[in-house]
């Protein structure tokens, strides 16, 4: 598995936020590359990095620090948050980013997600909220009023097969993920691979994912427990070692 440490930025910081509130933020870095670099002087060779400004505002607005971190550290970068527009998915790309996450536009312009992975083809995923039981767009603002397994079938049926899956009610609250409800989940989602996103707070958390052995599971978001120092990149990497299920 690969494990992505999480820059999320807001107002040009590098911030975590709880449950998907914007306003229940906590800044951790004032330049996102600085946080950035953290992690890959520990170890990280993969970084994901969310635009919440782009999220909220629609359209992408970090583009000038995803430019900077894809240049001067040189790993895969998956960058999201406001890529609603062939346009806004060409610019992440064309900023440094090897893999662009379209989330509300998957849902709310179908053509737009056929258009971006026959256009992109292995460097398009699709962004898979769930909060309250339901698929959340625009932000976690919204809900689509169907499960993430409903939501999953329909994409895997399009050609969308990488997706990043975020457990909202659990981000940012360094609790562990629902490990049964998500091993459900990749038992049921035939034909997809997921990132796992939500509530990882210890080691252990991280061994019980691995501990699914799903071929579906392709790495781990981690980003308030890394801020926190409830572990180090190093050490997560231990759970993961060997090769990784599939390349970024």
């Amino acid at each position: 598995m690969i494990l992505y440490p999480a820059i999320d930025i807001l107002g040009g910081k590098a911030v975590r936020l709880t449950k998907g509130d914007f306003d229940a933020k906590k800044v951790y870095e004032e330049d996102p590359l600085a946080a950035a670099a953290a992690w890959v002087a520990d170890g990280a060779d993969h970084l994901h990095v969310v635009d919440l400004d782009g999220a909220k505002d629609g359209g992408p607005r970090n583009l000038e620090n995803l430019r900077r971190i894809a240049s001067e550290l040189e790993v895969p970068v998956q960058y999201g948050g406001g890529l609603r527009t062939l346009q806004a998915v060409e610019g992440a790309l064309d900023a440094g980013a090897s893999r662009a996450i379209i989330g509300t536009a998957a849902f709310a312009d179908p053509r737009l997600l056929d258009d971006a992975i026959a256009r992109w083809p292995g460097q398009i995923a699709v962004s898979v909220d769930v909060r309250g039981g339901e698929v959340a767009t625009a932000g976690w603002t919204q809900t689509t009023g169907k499960s993430a397994l409903e939501v999953i079938g329909e994409l895997a049926a399009r050609g969308a097969r990488d997706l990043v899956y975020t457990d909202v009610d659990r981000d940012g609250m360094l609790e562990g993920p629902n490990l049964e409800s998500f091993a459900a989940l990749l038992a049921g989602a035939r034909g997809a691979r997921l990132i796992y996103s939500g509530g990882i707070g210890q080691l252990a958390d991280l061994e019980a994912l691995a501990s699914l052995e799903a071929p579906a599971l392709e790495g781990v978001i981690v980003g308030k427990a890394l801020y926190e120092r409830r572990f180090t990149v190093a050490q997560a990497l231990t759970v993961f070692e060997g090769p990784p299920l599939r390349a970024a």
